[in-house]
């Protein structure tokens, strides 16, 4: 049960009856924890991208692969639209860092 009171709830959720402010109060948390999960993912993204970038350069190659990109921006544009290419270019870039 949550220890917000009924007028706290509902203004805080933009509910408009205190049942429907429990509901988005606790649909809230679940998204926070996914935010959490999906930034731990992320993070490791990034640290084996960073792997993949130290190999091929030590190996003589280009620190980014163009095609691979294009690989990963297709995935995701392929699953979520044109929202999912947005997403991907992001996380390239984090992933990469600048070029």
């Amino acid at each position: 049960m949550s220890l917000m009171t009924p007028d706290t709830a509902t203004e805080s959720t933009g509910a408009r009856t205190d049942e429907a402010a429990e509901l988005i109060s606790g649909a809230r948390d679940r998204i926070d924890a996914l935010d959490d999960r999906i930034i731990g993912l992320v993070q490791e993204r990034m640290a084996v991208s960073a792997v993949i970038q130290e190999a091929r350069i030590t190996s003589g190659g280009r620190r980014v692969n163009l095609s691979r990109e294009m690989e990963i921006l297709t995935h995701y544009s392929d699953a979520l639209g044109k929202p999912g290419t947005a997403l991907a270019m992001t996380l390239l870039e984090l992933c990469r860092g600048r070029i």
